[in-house]
Protein backbone atom coordinates (compact mmCIF):
# COMPACT_ATOMS: atom_id res chain seq x y z
CA UNK A 1 0.00 0.00 0.00
CA UNK A 2 1.00 3.79 -0.25
CA UNK A 3 1.30 3.88 4.00
CA UNK A 4 3.68 1.51 3.80
CA UNK A 5 5.67 2.58 0.92
CA UNK A 6 5.65 5.84 2.38
CA UNK A 7 7.25 4.09 5.30
CA UNK A 8 10.03 2.57 3.82
CA UNK A 9 11.15 5.53 2.20
CA UNK A 10 11.09 7.17 5.59
CA UNK A 11 13.02 4.53 6.87
CA UNK A 12 15.25 3.70 3.91
CA UNK A 13 15.89 7.43 4.53
CA UNK A 14 16.84 7.74 7.82
CA UNK A 15 19.24 4.56 7.01
CA UNK A 16 21.23 6.16 4.64
CA UNK A 17 21.42 9.68 6.59
CA UNK A 18 22.51 7.45 9.82
CA UNK A 19 25.00 5.79 7.78
CA UNK A 20 26.55 8.63 5.95
CA UNK A 21 27.05 10.02 10.07
CA UNK A 22 28.67 6.48 11.43
CA UNK A 23 30.07 5.92 8.41
CA UNK A 24 32.32 2.54 8.42
CA UNK A 25 32.07 2.80 12.33
CA UNK A 26 28.47 1.18 12.50
CA UNK A 27 27.62 -1.13 15.36
CA UNK A 28 25.23 -3.39 14.85
CA UNK A 29 21.55 -2.60 15.64
CA UNK A 30 22.63 1.17 16.19
CA UNK A 31 21.00 2.88 13.46
CA UNK A 32 17.39 0.44 13.60
CA UNK A 33 17.31 2.03 17.73
CA UNK A 34 17.53 5.83 16.25
CA UNK A 35 14.89 4.90 13.60
CA UNK A 36 12.70 3.47 16.33
CA UNK A 37 13.39 6.92 18.42
CA UNK A 38 12.50 8.76 15.45
CA UNK A 39 9.41 7.05 14.70
CA UNK A 40 8.60 7.25 18.77
CA UNK A 41 8.70 10.97 18.96
CA UNK A 42 7.16 11.84 15.09
CA UNK A 43 3.93 9.32 16.20
CA UNK A 44 3.84 11.44 19.45
CA UNK A 45 3.98 14.54 17.85
CA UNK A 46 1.63 13.98 15.87
CA UNK A 47 -0.79 12.58 18.52
CA UNK A 48 -0.76 15.97 20.04
CA UNK A 49 -1.88 17.97 17.23
CA UNK A 50 -5.50 16.49 17.77
CA UNK A 51 -7.66 18.75 19.60
CA UNK A 52 -8.12 17.45 23.62
CA UNK A 53 -4.69 15.02 23.00
CA UNK A 54 -1.90 15.42 25.55
CA UNK A 55 1.45 15.79 23.46
CA UNK A 56 4.10 13.51 25.27
CA UNK A 57 6.78 15.25 23.99
CA UNK A 58 6.12 18.46 25.28
CA UNK A 59 7.66 17.67 29.05
CA UNK A 60 10.91 17.24 29.55
CA UNK A 61 10.04 14.27 31.41
CA UNK A 62 9.80 12.78 28.40
CA UNK A 63 12.27 13.84 26.26
CA UNK A 64 15.08 14.29 29.11
CA UNK A 65 14.23 10.17 29.22
CA UNK A 66 14.62 9.51 25.53
CA UNK A 67 18.20 11.57 25.84
CA UNK A 68 19.50 10.96 28.82
CA UNK A 69 20.04 7.38 28.69
CA UNK A 70 21.66 7.27 25.10
CA UNK A 71 24.24 9.75 26.31
CA UNK A 72 24.64 8.17 29.83
CA UNK A 73 25.31 4.84 27.70
CA UNK A 74 27.93 6.36 25.17
CA UNK A 75 29.91 8.01 28.10
CA UNK A 76 30.08 4.62 30.19
CA UNK A 77 30.90 2.91 26.43
CA UNK A 78 33.54 5.35 26.12
CA UNK A 79 34.84 4.71 29.67
CA UNK A 80 35.28 1.65 29.63
CA UNK A 81 36.27 0.84 26.06
CA UNK A 82 38.37 4.09 25.02
CA UNK A 83 38.76 6.30 27.96
CA UNK A 84 41.98 8.28 25.96
CA UNK A 85 39.61 9.17 22.89
CA UNK A 86 37.44 10.53 25.14
CA UNK A 87 39.96 12.56 27.58
CA UNK A 88 41.52 13.54 24.21
CA UNK A 89 38.22 15.39 23.20
CA UNK A 90 37.93 17.64 26.14
CA UNK A 91 41.00 19.18 24.75
CA UNK A 92 40.92 20.37 21.24
CA UNK A 93 44.05 19.81 19.34
CA UNK A 94 45.99 23.24 18.86
CA UNK A 95 44.81 24.65 22.66
CA UNK A 96 47.70 26.96 23.99
CA UNK A 97 48.69 25.41 27.15
CA UNK A 98 47.89 28.07 29.43
CA UNK A 99 43.75 27.39 28.44
CA UNK A 100 43.63 24.10 29.01
CA UNK A 101 42.81 23.87 32.49
CA UNK A 102 39.79 26.23 30.90
CA UNK A 103 38.79 24.67 28.19
CA UNK A 104 38.60 20.99 29.25
CA UNK A 105 35.90 22.82 32.12
CA UNK A 106 34.41 24.21 29.07
CA UNK A 107 33.97 21.10 27.01
CA UNK A 108 32.96 18.82 30.09
CA UNK A 109 30.37 21.06 31.12
CA UNK A 110 29.03 20.79 26.97
CA UNK A 111 29.44 17.25 27.58
CA UNK A 112 27.20 17.19 30.51
CA UNK A 113 24.15 19.45 29.63
CA UNK A 114 24.22 18.01 26.08
CA UNK A 115 21.34 15.49 27.22
CA UNK A 116 19.31 18.68 28.69
CA UNK A 117 19.69 20.67 25.82
CA UNK A 118 18.68 18.73 23.09
CA UNK A 119 15.30 17.23 25.32
CA UNK A 120 14.83 21.36 26.12
CA UNK A 121 14.92 22.09 22.74
CA UNK A 122 12.55 19.19 21.88
CA UNK A 123 10.06 19.83 24.33
CA UNK A 124 10.60 23.69 23.85
CA UNK A 125 9.50 23.73 19.88
CA UNK A 126 6.60 21.42 20.92
CA UNK A 127 5.27 23.86 23.09
CA UNK A 128 5.61 26.64 21.21
CA UNK A 129 4.02 25.82 18.62
CA UNK A 130 0.64 24.22 20.63
CA UNK A 131 0.81 27.64 22.87
CA UNK A 132 0.49 29.89 19.79
CA UNK A 133 -2.68 27.83 18.37
CA UNK A 134 -3.97 28.11 21.53
CA UNK A 135 -3.88 31.72 22.01
CA UNK A 136 -5.05 32.00 18.61
CA UNK A 137 -7.73 29.67 18.75
CA UNK A 138 -9.33 31.36 21.87
CA UNK A 139 -9.79 34.54 20.23
CA UNK A 140 -12.19 33.54 18.08
CA UNK A 141 -15.34 34.54 20.24
CA UNK A 142 -14.27 38.23 20.09
CA UNK A 143 -13.92 38.81 16.38
CA UNK A 144 -15.82 40.08 13.37
CA UNK A 145 -16.99 37.77 10.34
CA UNK A 146 -14.16 38.94 8.30
CA UNK A 147 -11.53 38.75 11.25
CA UNK A 148 -12.62 34.85 12.36
CA UNK A 149 -11.76 33.72 8.77
CA UNK A 150 -8.73 35.39 8.73
CA UNK A 151 -8.08 33.68 12.04
CA UNK A 152 -9.19 30.31 10.57
CA UNK A 153 -6.76 30.86 7.68
CA UNK A 154 -3.90 31.33 10.00
CA UNK A 155 -4.83 28.76 11.84
CA UNK A 156 -4.64 26.55 9.35
CA UNK A 157 -1.55 27.59 8.23
CA UNK A 158 0.10 27.26 11.78
CA UNK A 159 -1.30 24.01 12.37
CA UNK A 160 0.25 23.12 8.52
CA UNK A 161 4.06 24.46 10.61
CA UNK A 162 3.23 22.48 13.26
CA UNK A 163 3.47 19.46 11.13
CA UNK A 164 6.77 20.73 9.61
CA UNK A 165 8.06 21.05 13.27
CA UNK A 166 6.54 17.59 14.45
CA UNK A 167 8.67 16.16 11.62
CA UNK A 168 11.82 18.54 11.74
CA UNK A 169 12.29 17.86 15.78
CA UNK A 170 12.14 14.22 15.86
CA UNK A 171 14.45 14.67 12.83
CA UNK A 172 16.59 17.01 14.61
CA UNK A 173 16.41 14.80 17.96
CA UNK A 174 17.56 11.74 16.11
CA UNK A 175 20.65 13.13 14.01
CA UNK A 176 21.66 15.33 16.77
CA UNK A 177 21.85 12.13 19.38
CA UNK A 178 23.26 10.11 16.63
CA UNK A 179 26.15 13.13 16.10
CA UNK A 180 27.00 12.62 19.64
CA UNK A 181 27.31 9.28 19.51
CA UNK A 182 29.94 9.37 16.67
CA UNK A 183 31.81 11.44 17.73
CA UNK A 184 32.67 9.47 20.94
CA UNK A 185 33.25 6.14 18.65
CA UNK A 186 36.24 5.65 16.91
CA UNK A 187 37.58 2.35 14.56
CA UNK A 188 39.51 1.35 18.41
CA UNK A 189 36.38 0.86 19.90
CA UNK A 190 34.90 -0.62 16.75
CA UNK A 191 37.09 -3.61 17.04
CA UNK A 192 37.03 -3.96 19.95
CA UNK A 193 32.88 -4.44 20.23
CA UNK A 194 33.23 -6.66 16.97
Amino acid sequence: SQISKSFLKIIFFLKKELLAIFGEINIQGTIFLYIRIFFFIIFSNFIGLFPYIFTSTSHISLTLTLALPLWLGRIIISIIFQYNNLFAHLVPVGTPRFLIPVIVVIESVRNIIRPLTLSIRLAANIVAGHLLLTLLGSQGANLSFINLIVLFISLYLLLLLEVAVACIQSYVFTILNSLYLNELISNKFNKTII
